[in-house]
């Protein structure tokens, strides 16, 4: 399996998926016996589970650069970003949404479908003879991991909902509807997958599996949810055993986010959706065209396409120490031509009167295939990421930083030029160096929003900005309307939604 994300649009359509909780319409899987009872369509099967990273059938969404992307919904709902576009961005930026508004309910209904799918393709692969016992551990394990990844991507932004693990009642129509379940089943299914799957997982994928949920992957979404649940001890714990795993932070932070990092090749990547600059739309990393302003003109001639809509804004760029290495891919002033004489021309974007910083994070793909689409890929898990994760997690569950902690997080502001922090810092004054670390290293890249509502800070943000609509409800979004209506009201609406 060579590429895997630029070989799937056939097999999405083949793998139809429906809803764990009859969401909408009902699409009939067909007769896949065919398929899923031999080893070729276990690994097609695996691989359209695989889809749902890229955001499948949507345009740019999951972990891409589209408008329903975790990482933009992630970055324009917090202090990380602001879109020049106004339209729709504005209120997503207040939190001014309503299960009528699509642009937040539709990763819902958009994702709860995979999870049914998993739960069959699962009891498939089970009772399959046919394919070798260790392969068929590993697919299972993949599943599993791939299950609570998006179940926990639904927990966080929508809040507990029912998991369909049962393949029978996946593929029946006509299953009953059921109540919400509480949090704690929720997260108890969602700590199980990724726990089984790491045991069977390795450590790491390279070469033609790269992009594939390794051990790394399965414990870094499993340290995720104990952060989220405050479970400081346990995320404790899995941080560690990450650390225990042979990655390494990259010695140039923009390598994270340049063709370095593809096949497998980087030690701080863990997981990553593989992007082509031909492997269409949902493949392919737009994130260049989406930030670059219209006037932005690469010193080096890669032809690149710049819409001028996403920025960050300057009370956050503001925040960098100007001698942050991090701020090569993050712009006040940007080329915009050359000379006669071929010096760089730069634009200052401030004086320019623009809302905010350029945020690059992405490199110009070298290839000059496609002015658009890029072949860099989209990291959804890195190694600096569990390092503050653990930083934090133990100054959590200590009640102050021991050398770990401090360790941890000065090898992340060392490798971006910084030095190490202050010593004796107090619990409060450790967890605001550490708020400002994770805005610096990872801003762009998907987990600025549950940060925040993990730290108190999400609704306050929005408050702080001028919104009269940020609600302390809204650090959840709504079910879609049709979800409500259609069960007769057994599916409850988060609180606060009409």
């Amino acid at each position: 399996m060579k590429n895997i994300y630029s070989k799937l649009v056939l097999l999405g359509g083949m793998l139809t998926f429906s809803a764990c909780e009859k969401d909408l319409q009902y699409k009939s899987y067909g007769d896949l016996s065919s398929v899923v009872s031999t080893a070729d369509g276990a690994v097609a099967a695996v691989n359209a589970a695989y889809t749902g990273l890229a955001g499948g059938s949507d345009w740019q969404g999951g972990w891409d650069a589209g408008t329903y992307g975790w990482r933009t919904q992630a970055m324009m709902t917090t202090d990380e970003g602001v879109c020049a576009w106004g339209g729709d961005w504005i209120p997503l930026r207040n939190l001014n949404y309503t299960p009528d508004f699509s642009w937040v309910t539709h990763n819902y209904t958009a994702y709860t479908p995979y999870i049914s799918r998993i739960a069959i393709v699962l009891n498939d692969i089970s009772n399959m003879s046919a394919i070798d016992a260790d392969l068929k551990k590993r697919y299972i394990a993949e599943l599993k991991a791939l299950r609570a990844h998006y179940a926990e991507m639904l927990y966080f932004n929508y809040g507990p909902f029912t998991i369909i693990t049962d393949a029978k009642i996946a593929a029946n129509p006509n299953a009953p509807y059921v109540a919400r379940p509480t949090s704690d089943i929720v997260v108890a299914q969602i700590e199980k997958d990724f726990t089984e799957a790491a045991a069977d997982l390795p450590k790491k994928f390279t070469g033609q599996d790269y992009g594939r949920f390794s051990q790394a992957a399965a414990l870094t979404g499993l340290m995720k949810l104990y952060m989220h649940e405050k479970n400081w001890s346990k995320a404790v714990t899995t941080g560690q055993s990450i650390k225990q795993l042979g990655y390494s932070l990259l010695p140039n932070y923009e390598d994270n986010f340049n063709t370095a990092s593809k096949g497998g090749n980087s030690s701080e990547m863990i997981l990553a959706v593989v992007c082509s600059s031909s492997g269409g739309d949902q493949y392919s990393n737009m994130w260049l065209a989406h930030a670059l302003p219209s006037d932005y003109k690469d010193s080096t001639g890669i032809p690149l396409t710049a819409w001028g809509g996403y920025k960050m804004p300057w009370t956050s760029y503001d925040k960098f120490d100007k001698q942050d290495k991090r701020l090569k891919v993050l712009l006040e002033s940007y080329p915009t031509g050359k000379t006669a004489d071929g010096k760089v021309i730069y634009k200052n974007a401030r004086l320019a009167g623009d809302l905010g910083a350029v945020p690059v994070k992405f490199a110009p793909d070298p290839s000059k295939a496609n002015s658009q689409n890029m072949g860099i890929d989209f990291p959804i898990y890195r190694y600096s990421d569990v390092l503050l994760m653990l930083a934090e997690s133990i100054n959590e569950a200590a009640g102050a930083p021991d050398q770990e902690a401090y360790d941890a997080v000065n090898a992340v502001r060392n490798r971006a030029g910084l030095g190490n922090l202050p010593a004796g810092l107090s619990k409060a004054a450790f967890l605001a160096k550490i708020q400002d670390e994770r805005l610096f290293e990872l801003f762009g890249e998907g987990w600025r929003k549950d940060d925040l509502i993990r730290w108190g800070l999400y609704t306050k943000r929005a408050q702080n900005d001028g919104s009269s609509t940020a609600e302390a409800y809204k650090v959840l979004l709504p079910l879609p309307r049709t979800v409500i209506t259609q069960s007769n009201g057994i599916i409850k609406q988060n609180e606060g939604y009409n």
